[in-house]
């Protein structure tokens, strides 16, 4: 069996924390959600290779961060995209990239940037107990929140309707993105592209797919963030830090009010400042200031101002008279 992590995303609503870097790559405490993906298939021994879609822009990114860590199954399999405006979809990039790496094994498809309360080990029974297309649910707790997902409705595990963001969803269980394909399906990526279909988000495959084959869903009690937003980072943050700080070694603090849920990174300053609910990335200094709810990227300084809900970017200063700059 073979796996792709979907990576190949700019992350556009997190801007600016990931202009200049992959989302997957952002900091869940230790650890980074696509570490978390790649350590779970490491472990699954049914997992021979793992391909890593992601785009010309981020490929030395991404060259460099599996250079720095000590998994041996990803490959990086390149999508010839440099911007949003280039995509192929998730479909089209999905099919793209079973061409170009000749696979013909089952397939285990799951997103970067999602963090997921189980091991995928475990879907994985799922997919080989079934011998079908699979995918994973989720009851994301209302309905206004499943009108941005695919609601799903299930007799037993068997996927009976499947809607892509519909206006009036009737089920707040919904598809999130983590597939399982028969090797024998996968030319059903073809089929679909080929009949026009929307190449861009995998629920529209997934629809398509249940009104034409059996589908079964794999469902989970435990959490689940979609991290594509500043707001939904800093809830995946706080879950993991449960209330807790983490402060690296290298950090200095002098006068640091620190409540729940504060990451400050190496070589971060924070000084007769309040932090709440934030992350204080490396570098980067806070002087009089008090953050709530707020992210604070690389080198940047901010001084003597109050933040609340805000995304600071790389090299950024903010002061009281409004001034911002870039540096290099």
């Amino acid at each position: 069996m073979k796996a792709v992590v979907l990576a190949g995303g700019y992350a556009t609503r997190l801007w600016p924390i990931t202009k200049d870097r992959p989302k997957m790559f952002l900091p869940i405490g230790d650890s980074t959600v696509i570490d978390r993906i790649f350590a779970d298939l490491e472990d699954d021994d049914r997992i021979t290779e793992v391909f890593v879609s992601t785009n010309e822009y981020f490929e030395e990114e991404f060259r460099e961060y599996l250079a720095d860590r000590d998994f041996e199954k990803p490959t990086l399999s390149i999508e010839d995209t440099t911007g949003e405006d280039e995509k192929f979809g998730v479909v089209g990039a999905l099919a793209q990239l079973v061409e170009r790496e000749g696979v013909d094994d089952d397939l285990l498809i799951v997103a970067g940037d999602n963090l997921l309360g189980f091991d995928l080990g475990e879907f994985t029974d799922f997919f080989e107990e079934r011998g079908e297309p699979c995918l994973v649910g989720y009851d994301v707790g209302s309905l206004e929140r499943a009108t941005a997902y695919a609601p799903l409705e299930l007799d037993g595990t068997e996927v009976v309707d499947l809607q892509e963001k519909p206006d009036e969803p009737e089920s707040s269980l919904v598809s999130i993105a983590c597939y399982a394909l028969p090797a024998a399906e996968l030319p059903s990526l073809e089929t679909y592209l080929a009949g026009d279909n929307n190449p861009d988000e995998p629920g529209w495959f997934m629809q398509w797919l249940v009104a034409n084959r059996t589908v079964h869903a794999f469902t989970f009690d435990g959490k689940w963030f979609d991290i594509g937003e500043p707001e939904a980072y800093l809830e995946a943050v706080a879950w993991e830090l449960d209330g807790e700080n983490l402060v690296a070694e290298d950090a200095d603090l002098r006068d640091a009010e620190l409540s729940g849920n504060v990451h400050v990174m190496a070589g971060a300053t924070v000084e007769n400042s309040t932090v709440a609910n934030s992350l204080v990335f490396p570098g980067a200094t806070i002087r009089d200031a008090a953050l709530e709810g707020s992210i604070v990227d690389e080198q940047a300084v901010v001084e003597e101002l109050p933040l609340s809900g805000a995304v600071v970017g790389a090299h950024s200063r903010l002061q009281p008279d409004g001034w911002s700059e870039r540096d290099g």
